[in-house]
C-alpha cells in the first residue's frame, strides 16, 4: 500500500505486568515463584504479556504500511520531542492515555485497547483491528477530535506540571502537608492529607471517591431525618452523580482530611478553580513535597518550603480521536 503521509506515526506503549515482575526479580522463575507464593495465578501474567506484545506487533505492521513509525516505551515520553505534524497511538489502559496526551500540544491521539476482554477503556475507543481504518480517516480529516482540558500548576520559579485527570499537591509521605491555601479573597493556613484538584475528565475518578467517601460520613454522623439532612444528602449525591464536561473550562480543588488547630484551619476544603480565580498553594513544607499529575508519582515537582504553586485550566487542550 501506498504510504498516506511523510508524518511519523508514534506508537506509544507500556511495560506489562509480566516485564515488571522480571525486572524486579531478574528471571522469570523467580517472578513466578514470587506470584505463586502470594496465592496468585501466574499464568494470568504470562496471558496478558503474549495478548499485549501480540496487539503491539499487529498494530505496528498496520502503521508501518501508511507512514514512518516509531516506537516510544511510556517511561521515555516525558522527554520525548512530539513533531508537530506527528499522529500519536497509545496501546494500553487508559492511564497510558492521559499520561501521554499531557505531553503533546497539538498532535491527535488514538487511544487503543490492546484486550477489550480485559480492560473497558472509556479512552480507548478503537481495537487493534480497527487501526488502519482510524488512521486513514485521520490522515484524511473523516475523524471526530474530542477536546480534552487539562490543568496546569506553575511553580514562582518556572516549573510546571500538567495533568489530564487530576493533580495532587502535597508530601510524598504520609506526613501532614503543610501550606497556605488561596481562592479568590479566600485564604487559610491548613494541614491535611493533600490537595487534589480534578479536571472534567477526572471528575469520575479520584474527585468522585472523594465526594463519596465525604457524603458516607455526613450520613453516619448526622442524626435523623430532618429537612435539613434531606436536602444535604440529594445535593451532594448530585455531585457524586454528575461527570463534567471533558472540555470544561473550570476545575474542582478539594483538600483531604482538613485539621483544624490554632495553627490551622478547615473551611477552603472544596471550590472551583476557574481563569479569575486561581488556586494559589505556598508550601510549608521543608521536604518531601510534591506535586505529580494523574498517579505517576515518580515524575513530579519539588514542592518544599517557600515554592508556590498557582493552579489554573491550562493553556492548552489535548485532542483525542474518536
Amino acid at each position: 500500500m501506498e504510504r498516506l503521509t511523510e508524518n511519523k506515526i508514534v506508537l506509544v506503549k507500556r511495560k506489562t505486568r509480566l516485564e515488571d515482575l522480571i525486572a524486579r526479580y531478574n528471571t522469570i522463575a523467580q517472578a513466578k515463584f514470587y506470584i505463586e507464593h502470594m496465592g496468585s495465578d501466574f499464568s494470568d501474567y504470562i496471558m496478558e504479556d503474549e495478548r499485549y506484545k501480540k496487539a503491539i506487533a499487529e498494530a505496528q505492521g498496520h502503521l508501518e504500511a501508511l507512514g514512518r513509525v516509531q516506537v516510544v516505551d511510556r517511561e521515555y515520553v516525558p522527554n520525548f520531542i512530539f513533531g508537530e505534524d506527528d499522529i500519536v497511538v497509545a496501546i494500553g489502559q487508559d492511564g497510558l492515555v492521559a499520561n501521554t496526551l499531557k505531553y503533546l500540544s497539538n498532535q491527535q491521539l488514538i487511544g487503543v485497547n490492546p484486550d477489550p476482554a480485559r480492560w473497558d477503556g472509556v479512552l480507548l475507543p478503537f481495537t487493534v483491528a480497527e487501526l488502519r481504518l482510524v488512521i486513514q480517516d485521520v490522515f484524511r480529516k473523516k475523524r471526530q477530535v474530542k477536546e480534552v482540558s487539562m490543568a496546569k500548576a506553575t511553580l514562582n520559579d518556572g516549573q510546571a506540571i500538567y495533568a489530564v485527570n487530576d493533580l495532587f499537591i502535597g508530601q510524598r509521605t504520609h506526613v501532614s502537608s503543610r501550606y497556605r491555601i488561596q481562592c479568590g479573597r479566600r485564604c487559610e493556613y491548613q494541614s491535611s492529607s493533600g490537595i487534589i484538584v480534578s479536571t472534567g475528565l477526572g471528575s469520575t475518578g479520584w474527585l468522585k471517591s472523594v465526594l463519596a467517601g465525604a457524603n458516607s460520613i455526613v450520613n453516619g454522623t448526622m442524626n435523623g431525618t430532618s429537612d435539613k439532612r434531606s436536602k444535604l444528602d440529594k445535593n451532594t449525591k448530585v455531585q457524586i452523580e454528575r461527570s463534567l464536561p471533558w472540555n470544561s473550562d473550570y476545575l474542582y480543588f478539594s483538600v483531604r482530611e482538613p485539621f483544624p488547630s490554632k495553627n490551622s484551619g478547615a473551611e477552603l476544603v472544596f471550590g472551583t478553580v476557574t481563569d479569575e480565580t486561581p488556586l494559589r498553594i505556598l508550601s510549608q513544607m521543608p521536604e518531601n513535597g510534591v506535586i505529580f499529575s494523574d498517579g505517576i508519582e515518580n515524575d513530579y515537582l519539588q514542592f518544599n518550603s517557600g515554592i508556590e504553586a498557582t493552579i489554573t485550566v491550562a493553556e492548552k487542550k489535548g485532542k483525542l480521536v474518536v
